[in-house]
């Protein structure tokens, strides 16, 4: 049976119609895009950004792109979810409102300034109808709706992934993450070229090092891709939470500091919190 969402009293996503508080007003930037090469981090980032901004009582909605793995499962224990909805039963209706994305919106038991959208373990590209490029910019101009802060983890190949690149076009900043490696960096040159003839604003995108460890050439990377903005170094701790699955779990051992210290930079820059 659907529900529809009833956080906590004066969230933004009660039903009650209340004037929202002025912390909760919509900010500048309000969708952030996370995309990069297979294995950069994306949706550790996106994960760990949002329980930042959720931890710090700002409405954020999470939305996972991937419907070839679908992320939910990987995130987070099925007992830390309220309700199972999918990302697509949205992508399969003829248009999409509000109140179709509220009844699709998965709750975190743990976290009440937090939603998330996404598929659900077994479900493939193939369980439900294709959708078009229209309807992934009404999911995108809806969620706004939804939330003031929106996250969105994009797949890597947008050739094949329309949410993703469309969520690339009409975000409001996108972060851009590559491995301290050349492969990672030709992954994303093949990519890029996809998008220019569409509405890729290159000014909105932050190039970010992702995952960087203390033995690699940071330095190398940095003068290939030039003006890195955010250099995010790699944490055991946060590695083997994302093997338990359970990435929004508090980070407490030292090797995370530097971990968070960067996706805290990462929010006040982008969303100002």
């Amino acid at each position: 049976m659907n529900r529809v969402l009833n956080f906590m009293k004066g969230s933004i996503f009660s039903r009650s119609k209340t004037v929202p508080a002025p912390e909760e007003l919509k900010p500048d930037v309000q969708v952030l895009a996370i995309w990069g090469s297979p294995g950069s981090g994306k949706t550790t980032v996106s994960v760990r950004l949002a329980k930042h901004l959720a931890d710090q009582k700002k409405n954020v909605a999470l939305l996972l792109c991937d419907m070839t793995a679908p992320m939910l499962p990987c995130i987070c224990p099925p007992s830390d979810l309220e309700v199972e909805h999918s990302l697509g039963s949205i992508l399969a209706a003829t248009h999409v409102t509000d109140l179709l994305i509220r009844q699709n919106c998965i709750t975190h038991k743990k976290m009440s300034h937090l939603t998330i959208i996404g598929m659900l373990k077994g479900e493939n590209v193939f369980t439900y109808p294709p959708y078009t490029q229209e309807l992934a910019a009404e999911l995108i101009d809806h969620l706004r709706d939804i939330a003031p802060y929106i996250i969105i983890d994009c797949s890597s190949p947008i050739a094949h992934d329309i949410l993703s690149a469309v969520a690339l076009m009409e975000a409001d900043s996108v972060l851009r993450l590559v491995n301290c490696d050349l492969k990672s960096v030709s992954y994303l040159s093949s990519q890029l070229p996809l998008l220019r003839d569409q509405k890729w604003d290159a000014d909105k995108q932050y190039k970010v090092a992702s995952n960087l460890k203390s033995n690699q050439a940071g330095e190398h990377i940095e003068q290939v891709l030039g003006n890195l903005v955010f250099k995010i170094p790699h944490s055991e701790e946060l590695e083997n939470l994302a093997l338990c699955g359970d990435l929004f779990k508090a980070l407490s051992l030292k090797d995370s500091r530097g971990f968070r210290t960067e996706i805290a930079k990462i929010a006040k820059e982008v969303f100002g919190v």
